[in-house]
């Protein structure tokens, strides 16, 4: 029995590398997902299981954005703004309209700005955190609860913040039209 050659083992290992060279590349997006939502970095906001107990005296003015990326609908948050206390829960309401004749089926991507914020602007409950499915000429509502943790008055980098832009941008969701086309009664859409 011959020995492999040491071209082959060269083969062996330069195909090892592209094909975990390929796999972190896949991996590569949600991995800093994960690891930008878990630490606030980039301005991705954090979930939350629970508000804190502390409420402090400051306050900061909430903005809120609203987008849509290649969708016929329309979005927008019922306030604009909102004062909160630092540690308090706030409820905000937005509003999306599809404004087609067929389903649109969405996800909300959110970032705040000042990016030092991130790690303090928590969320207890959002529609960004799954999909939603809204039928044509639907308007439906959907609430944010959030709070800015308290840590952020006493982090040197963050406690001048007195403002936080929440941004949100919905983007079509891919492959859900096939699905539902297929997924209705008479099988095409309309």
């Amino acid at each position: 029995m011959r020995k492999p050659s040491a071209n082959a083992a060269l083969a062996i290992v330069c195909a090892l590398g592209v094909m975990a060279m390929t796999g972190a590349a896949f991996a590569a997006v949600p991995l800093y997902r994960m690891f930008c939502q878990v630490t606030g970095f980039d301005g991705t906001v954090r979930r939350a299981e629970k508000a804190p107990d502390q409420v402090l005296d400051e306050t900061v003015l909430i903005r809120f954005d609203t987008n849509v990326r290649d969708l016929p609908m329309t979005f927008r948050a019922e306030q604009v703004t909102q004062r909160v206390r630092i540690g308090a829960t706030g409820m905000a309401f937005f509003d999306v309209t599809n404004t087609s004749d067929r389903p649109i089926h969405a996800t909300a991507a959110y970032n705040v700005v000042p990016e030092r914020a991130g790690p303090y602007f928590q969320k207890l409950q959002c529609f960004c955190f799954e999909g939603q499915t809204i039928q044509p000429g639907q308007t439906m509502q959907f609430p944010v609860q959030y709070f800015v943790a308290p840590e952020i008055a006493t982090d040197r980098e963050s406690r001048g913040v007195r403002e936080i832009t929440l941004s949100y941008t919905f983007y079509p969701t891919k492959g859900f039209d096939q699905a539902a086309i297929a997924a209705s009664p008479t099988g095409a859409a309309g």
